[in-house]
């Protein structure tokens, strides 16, 4: 069996201007879910669309469709597995945005630990078998992880998923979830071509404004989707 990931993100990494920032994700169990998943949200895009107010061409992201479009397109993906990362920028150590790096490593930090946190709660509860799981295919928006630092993520997600980690002092080891995974592919890819990460946009612009609001504990207690606050 594999399992499928679509990314995206909402906010800026800069904690000057901004107070929050929020990767969201969906994940589909095989690609016959992945499938029907993409089917229903074209769809839902399709009855926006009809409301005349865009064409053909225009990209329905959040940034753009009101508020009830949004929680259309949000409702379509109802019943199906969802993470976000709630990165709180005020909390950070400030070092982290020294450098564009420490940056980059900071975010793949995030992701790697919000998904896990959904793959463990799909473990827990037996959605899925860690032994039956054969490969991981990992569909993050390219403007979420700059082109060079796609191999930097590949690696990270393997280390914590198959391989196991240790701490930073090397006394501790963190054993894998998935050690008979036989491989993880992360590609880059266009909101605009790419319908699964629009609904991943959807996804974290619905989280990221539920946090403006301070108001994340009203969308927490949701069988499908599992939030992590940082730090």
């Amino acid at each position: 069996m594999d399992l499928f990931v679509y990314s995206d993100e909402s906010g800026v990494l800069d904690y000057v201007h901004n107070n929050y920032y929020v990767f969201g994700g969906i994940l589909f169990i095989g690609k016959e879910e992945k499938d029907i998943a993409q089917r229903k949200y074209l769809t839902a895009e399709k009855a926006i669309r009809l409301s005349k107010k865009y064409n053909k061409t225009d990209e329905l992201k959040a940034s753009r469709v009101s508020n009830k479009e949004k929680s259309k397109l949000y409702r379509s993906l109802n019943n199906y597995y969802k993470f976000a990362v709630v990165i709180r920028q005020n909390q950070l150590n400030i070092n982290i945005f020294n450098h564009k790096k420490s940056k980059q490593r900071f975010l793949d930090y995030a992701y790697k630990i919000g998904l896990k946190s959904l793959l463990q709660k799909l473990i827990k509860e037996k959605v899925i078998d860690p032994k039956q799981i054969n490969n991981i295919w990992v569909y993050p928006d390219e403007h979420t992880t700059a082109t060079d630092g796609r191999y930097e993520l590949t690696e990270g997600l393997l280390r914590e998923y198959k391989y196991g980690t240790f701490n930073d002092n090397w006394q501790n080891f963190f054993p894998p979830i998935l050690p008979d995974m036989k491989g993880l592919v992360v590609t880059l890819c266009n909101s605009s071509s790419t319908t699964l990460v629009r609904a991943a946009d959807i996804i974290a612009n619905h989280v990221y404004h539920c946090a403006e609001k301070e108001d994340i504990d009203s969308i927490k207690n949701n069988d499908y989707l599992v939030i992590t606050e940082l730090p």
